[in-house]
């Protein structure tokens, strides 16, 4: 049996891409709401910092995950944000309680 698995991806726009990155990261929650395994995909932008957005995600499994990071709207995020990302840090993570 599969665990689950949380990932939490903190993603840093370029002061000067903000609303690039926001469109594009915006563009991503959709078609990952279908994917198989997908149980949950969260988006946020801090309060303080707009450059910094949080991925909160949920999966049945960490093979799922791996599938949906060969995706081709994640391909297609990755092209539309080349040199517009200071920092995109993945955590996986296994919730304890």
């Amino acid at each position: 049996m599969n665990k689950n698995l949380t990932i939490v991806a903190r993603i840093e726009a370029n002061a000067d891409k903000v609303e690039l990155v926001k469109a594009e990261l915006l563009k991503l929650v959709a078609p990952t709401l279908e994917e198989a395994g997908c149980v949950q995909y969260d988006l946020h932008q801090d309060n303080e910092n707009s450059a910094v957005f949080l991925f909160y995600e949920n999966w049945e499994s960490r093979e799922l995950w791996q599938q949906h990071m060969n995706t081709s709207h994640l391909a297609a995020f990755i092209k539309a944000t080349e040199g517009a990302l200071a920092s995109f840090i993945v955590n996986e993570m296994t919730k304890l309680s």
